[in-house]
């Protein structure tokens, strides 16, 4: 329980359906604004208990310091998906089984369902709009078997309206930020905070090894990034890349981000453990992307090559390469 809209509804939902419920606020940063007010007078509008679970030790170990790490790489991480790998359906998930609760429901808009063959299957949310089935990739089948998607078959609207009518305060709560510990989206500036270290500076070079001009550090920069570059070329320029070893950053032309293929690891599967043979599907590469037809092999225990029918723009190391079959998730992992 947030106090947003989605988590209240959740709720409702939840105690409509018979289930005898509890509340549970994560604290994920010291000191933050956790919202907790809000989360409170939804609880007790609900007549339902509120606890509140200090996760932040293992937020910044499992989130924060990977998305620092990632940045410090040439990387460009989504830290969504490790939140909810290791925190609300790690963590948290943990904490409801202990206190001997037997599901964890949460806001999602998403959907859980169990397959012909007794394996649990996730599906998108049916707002094509909100769907969030790309974050919760990760999740295994002893996590989906404990995990309740109430709103996966609704919109957004619905949702509004189902808070509205049960007479609680917050159905009109503006939405959350997609990284909640970057509400500003200055992620250099986050890092140098958190480190305490001003990024390296390195150089500017085209595809043929040309020195252009200083960067900044390659931390404030990212795969087919224009704008901020400071660059005065005889064409637009892109990032096409980002070095460590040398804090160099490569630029090009905008034709020259494009590519078929990609190698993604820390693969999770989920309608069957392996892939034994190759599978059309397709696939997201990042949040907002639309998925693309692609073939999916799996070149090893933790690895896979997938091959799209055609080129993608700005595959970016750290995102998530999430596969679908319809509104099936396949799985996932992390492209290299």
């Amino acid at each position: 329980m947030s106090g947003g809209v989605d988590s209240t509804a959740a709720a409702i939902l939840m105690q409509r359906e018979g289930y005898d419920c509890a509340c549970a606020l994560m604290t994920l940063r010291p000191g933050e604004e956790t919202g907790e007010a809000d989360a409170r007078r939804a609880a007790k509008q609900l007549g339902l208990p509120f606890f509140v679970f200090d996760f932040s030790e293992a937020f910044e170990e499992r989130v924060i310091n990977r998305f620092v790490s990632a940045y410090n790489e040439g990387r460009t991480p989504n830290p969504c998906v490790d939140c909810n790998k290791h925190i609300k359906f790690g963590e948290l998930l943990q904490k409801s089984l202990e206190l001997g609760n037997n599901c964890l429901a949460t806001g999602h808009y998403a959907r859980v369902e169990r397959g012909a063959d007794a394996r649990f299957l996730l599906k998108k949310g049916a707002d094509a709009a909100k769907d969030q089935s790309y974050v919760l990739y990760s999740l295994t089948q002893q996590q989906l078997a404990h995990i309740h998607f109430p709103l996966g078959g609704l919109s957004k609207t619905q949702v509004r309206l189902l808070v509205s009518d049960a007479g609680l305060q917050n159905a009109d709560k503006s939405e959350s930020q997609d990284i909640c510990f970057v509400p500003d989206g200055d992620y250099a500036g986050f890092i140098i905070m958190h480190t305490g270290i001003q990024p390296r500076k390195g150089q500017f070079v085209d595809t043929e090894g040309n020195t252009l001009g200083e960067n900044r550090g390659i931390v404030r920069y990212t795969i087919g990034q224009r704008r901020g570059l400071g660059l005065s070329m005889p064409y637009p320029p892109y990032v096409l890349a980002l070095r460590p070893e040398d804090d160099t950053v490569v630029v090009g032309k905008n034709e020259m981000l494009y590519s078929k293929r990609l190698y993604a690891r820390d693969i999770n599967l989920i309608p069957f453990d392996n892939l034994n043979s190759p599978v059309k599907a397709r696939v997201k590469i990042r949040y907002k992307h639309t998925e693309q037809p692609a073939m999916v092999h799996q070149t090893g225990e933790d690895t896979l090559l997938i091959e799209f029918d055609e080129p993608q723009r700005a595959i970016t190391g750290g995102q998530a390469a999430v596969i679908y079959d319809g509104d099936i998730v396949i799985g996932g992992g992390t492209i290299q």
